[in-house]
């Protein structure tokens, strides 16, 4: 894993560069997407989609199961930290928010949700579009309490992270295939991204400004699309062919956030790499400490995840030495790597395209 002083000569470099850039520096988080971005939202709603029971959040401070799916804390937190705006970041749905919670960003996102309306339709959770609604009623309670020209200046100079798009290809064209009989692949990514973009321009209308978009990871390395793909365990491995899908949607999303940020003025839109990131991970695990790749901490660590993740399954004896904490979601080990790599490849490469010369 990459060290904590690497963590701080990250955090050293964000701070430099956005104030040599005299751009403003983020406050507040605010959050949209789907599980590995939900830090309770779940726990608050009718769905079996929950997180909020052991061995989630084994290793959370507390040893809390705050309704994220992993051991401990999720990309946001680390982020949030890293920019030293606080150490976790809350569940907008939490009915014990405080003001400055409130002041110092929330997030909306859902676990198991999509872009597709089908991704949610059994499950109930709140879909990425549906999540702007609870981000008005956010703007409409932080108006209440610094008033409406402080709120917007609070919502302008958020960094707004948006990580959505496994579940729609995972629910919808790979294990339950109901959108292969109306797409091909490449028109199924055509779909998600014209939703994603409606999304991000909705975002933008609402004032945020600066907005960091996660692509899909290597699907195809999920422990549990190994399991569905190969039914002898001992002959798991990647399924190349949902990688390569994972690959061209990323591809498309690059390019579709370049053009965006073209045509929405003052707007800083990053693409997160969240692909390269953890296919190394994966196939370099000792390089950063990790030892595990192809199965959960969970259980059997093959098909364990949420209510298969339960406090009466046995988890692995070295959590961080785990990729995966059940056969869907990264332990906290990995999601602060891609933290790490967040911040390293977002914000001094994209927020410095236009000042090469300061370095």
């Amino acid at each position: 894993m990459a060290s904590t002083n690497l963590f701080s000569i990250i955090m050293t470099l964000i701070v430099f560069t956005i104030r040599t850039c005299n751009s403003a520096f983020p406050s507040a988080i605010l959050v949209f997407g789907d599980s590995t971005v939900d830090t309770g939202n779940n726990n608050y709603i009718k769905t079996l989609f929950k997180g909020n029971f052991y061995p989630y959040g084994e290793d959370f401070p507390g040893k809390i199961p705050t309704g994220r799916f992993s051991n401990g804390k999720l990309v946001p937190d680390f982020v949030a930290s890293l920019l030293g705006i606080k150490e976790t970041v809350p569940p907008f749905l939490d009915p014990t928010l405080s003001n400055d919670d409130l002041l110092t960003g929330v997030s909306f996102a859902s676990a198991g949700s999509g872009f597709d309306e089908l991704t949610t339709a059994a499950s109930k959770v709140i879909l990425v579009s549906k999540q702007i609604e609870l981000f008005k009623a956010y703007i409409v309670r932080l108006k209440s309490i610094v008033g409406e020209e402080k709120a917007k200046r609070i919502i302008s100079e958020s960094l707004v992270i948006v990580s959505a798009g496994t579940n729609d290809l995972v629910f919808n064209f790979y294990d339950l295939p109901t959108r292969k009989f109306q797409f091909t692949i490449s028109e199924y990514q055509d779909f998600l991204l014209a939703k994603l973009q409606s999304f991000v321009k909705e975002v933008y209308d609402l004032g945020c400004r600066t907005i960091v978009v996660a692509g899909l990871p290597p699907i195809g390395c999920l422990p549990l699309q190994m399991t569905v793909r190969y039914v002898d365990p001992f002959k798991r491995k990647c399924v190349e062919d949902q990688n390569s899908d994972a690959q061209a949607y990323n591809h498309k999303l690059q390019k579709l956030l370049n053009q965006m940020k073209a045509l929405l003025p003052r707007s800083t839109i990053v693409y997160a790499n969240i692909y390269e990131a953890l296919i190394e991970l994966i196939q370099h695990p000792q390089k950063y400490g990790f030892v595990e790749t192809k199965r959960g901490c969970c259980g059997t660590g093959l098909v364990e995840a949420a209510f298969l993740c339960n406090p009466i399954t046995p988890t692995c004896a070295k959590h961080s030495q785990f990729v995966f904490w059940d056969s869907i979601h990264p332990t906290q080990s990995t999601y602060q790597y891609l933290a790490e790599n967040l911040g390293l490849e977002a914000f001094p490469n994209k927020l410095l395209h236009n000042h090469s010369n300061l370095f």
